[in-house]
């Protein structure tokens, strides 16, 4: 919680540079010598320039003797200065530290009691609630500290007069949705207040002819596919179960439904948003496009909390599909399986997943749920339409499996068997814990352009059979993007270095093929070391700029998604 070592990075305000001017400058009149004599200020800095100072209109009863060379020194850098080296601090550059280290302060008693007048009995400082929410729980990510106090608002005002009081004492805020991020997004290595937003979860407005739906983000996607589901919508992003709309956007999420609907940024039709000083900003109309200024709605989209705090969301929704076909097939390789998903979509037929399994994670998958599938590298379709148009898609893909020495070819379009074939593979995760039931998961997230992908599952796959750890692989192949589950034992150093040189092995295959360290998981502090190698200095260096400009006092979610190494 505590901002001591964020100062050195965050002096953005002009009262603060003024004041580190002035300090420097007098220190420096004070120490040239006994003939130096210095008395109370008689300059004055400009606001619009807090390099110029001007002389008052008394006279400078300062004895000069000889020539007086006046130094300004510049202001010190916006970036984290306890660093010993760039490469050192959590999610700089070579990074391999496990603990999300950061400082603490005591929670000043005034912003106590200032949240128990916002939110009354809906906060705790319990010790196991403050735990559970500085604990991911499906992350093996880890923070020094926990959050002081843990809240949950009721309305979007609550949000903005908590944000206030935060602000107004300095004290860092850190979102919290549905707890199902894997890259420490919601830990809290300074401390500091925890907004859960879960209480926020009505439906405001159904607009069926629109097909659009605005809601309160704490709403989970898979309740709000049941709220819809009576009038003929849905919303198609389904990311893992538990995972709230809130921070679907926070994240920039997506799913297996990607392939035909888009992720997160094109589902998203507009937000409110509090911003880091309490204000409530409205970042677009409900039209389905706009020209109209920057696009906020998509600045906030991946901001994963930094920038403020979500509290409504407009959504664009969707037809339910009028019939459709799931098919599975196994293949003797995983370059084959990854060739057909190519394949596929290079015949342009519109499937809405394509999704590919590792014959490891088929056995993970029988072992959990006391399966019999066979244990090859598998192929998972999903074909939406009419119930012609959905058949004669099953059929093109058939052919085009044959081809690529695909086998044990089945579908189904019994409503009750395709809910299961999807149900069992929503459920991956879980099911890898079945193979180690104490060991814990890190999972990578690449994506690549999507001729790539053979190559680098392939080079991947190498990799990890010859691993002594347990590793499953998973992608969404349709667009690229592939996890892969490396069970390890965190208690065990040796586990973890594997573990992280395996995950570092697979990132930078991907970036050098123009890909990306995370195609829908997320930053948090877990992917931060990556992004100056994809995306560049000068990239990382505008982000921080954003970041200035509307957190000047770095109190939403600190430590995440921009590394802590980049300067401006």
């Amino acid at each position: 919680m505590a901002f001591t070592c964020w100062l050195s990075r965050l002096r953005s305000s002009y009262s603060k540079t003024i004041t580190n001017l002035r300090t420097s400058f007098f220190h420096h009149l004070r120490t040239r010598g006994a003939n130096t004599t210095a008395i109370t200020s008689p300059y004055h800095f400009s606001k619009q320039n807090p390099f110029r100072f001007t002389c008052s209109n008394s006279l400078l009863p300062i004895t000069l003797a000889g020539s007086l060379a006046i130094h300004f020194q510049s202001p010190p850098p916006l970036c984290d200065a306890s660093l010993d080296s760039p490469s050192r601090g959590i999610g700089g550059k070579g990074s391999t530290e496990f603990v999300v280290k950061g400082s603490h302060k005591h929670l000043p008693q005034e912003l106590i009691e200032e949240l128990k007048a916002i939110c009354q009995d809906n906060m705790s400082m319990d010790y196991d609630e403050r735990y559970f929410h500085g604990k991911p729980q499906h992350s093996f990510h880890k923070a020094v500290n926990i959050p002081d106090v843990v809240v949950f608002p009721r309305s979007e005002e609550e949000v903005s007069n908590i944000v206030k009081s935060c602000d107004k004492h300095k004290v860092p805020i850190v979102p919290y949705g549905g707890a199902t991020s894997i890259e420490g997004h919601t830990l809290s290595p300074q401390g500091g207040v925890c907004i859960d937003m879960s209480l926020m979860q009505n439906v405001k407005a159904l607009h069926v002819e629109d097909m659009d739906v605005v809601v309160e983000p704490g709403i989970g996607w898979m309740e709000l596919n049941e709220y819809l589901e009576p009038h003929g919508l849905f919303f198609p992003l389904d990311p893992g179960p538990g995972a709230t709309v809130g921070g679907m956007c926070a994240t920039r999420c997506s799913g297996s439904l990607a392939v035909r609907y888009g992720t997160m940024r094109d589902n998203v039709i507009s937000l409110k948003v509090v911003l880091p000083n309490g204000d409530v900003v409205k970042t677009a109309s409900r039209a389905r496009k706009s020209a109209a200024g920057y696009d906020l709605t998509r600045l906030v989209i991946g901001s994963e909390g930094t920038l403020g705090v979500i509290t409504e969301v407009t959504l664009r929704l969707q037809k339910i599909p009028q019939h459709s076909v799931v098919a599975m097939c196994n293949f003797p390789t995983i370059k084959d399986a990854a060739d057909v998903a190519i394949a596929t979509m290079l015949s342009g037929i519109q499937v809405s997943r394509v999704e590919l399994l590792d014959e490891v994670q088929v056995r993970a998958i029988n072992i959990a749920n006391d399966k019999n599938l066979p244990e090859f590298p598998t192929l998972m379709f999903e074909f939406i339409g009419t119930e012609a148009y959905a058949r004669e898609q099953t059929l093109i893909v058939q052919k085009i499996i044959s081809e690529h020495r695909g086998s044990d070819f089945v579908f189904a379009e019994d409503p009750e068997a395709k809910k299961e074939l999807w149900k069992i593979r929503k459920e991956a995760l879980w099911a890898c814990f079945a193979m180690e039931p104490k060991y814990e998961a890190m999972i990578s997230d690449v994506c690549v352009p999507l001729s790539h992908l053979a190559e680098l599952i392939s080079r991947s796959k190498k990799e990890l059979d010859a691993s002594p750890l347990v590793c499953t692989v998973i992608a969404h192949a349709g667009d690229g993007n592939f996890h892969t589950v490396i069970l390890f034992d965190p208690n065990q150093e040796d586990h973890r270095r594997e573990a992280e040189r395996l995950n570092h092995f697979m990132v930078h295959s991907a970036l050098s093929m123009e890909g990306t360290c995370t195609g829908e998981h997320g930053v948090g502090t877990g992917k931060m070391k990556y992004l100056e190698k994809e995306l560049g200095v000068e990239a990382l260096k505008t982000m921080k700029r954003i970041k200035n400009a509307l957190d000047p006092n770095n109190i939403m979610n600190p430590g995440k998604l921009i590394p802590p190494h980049v300067c401006i």
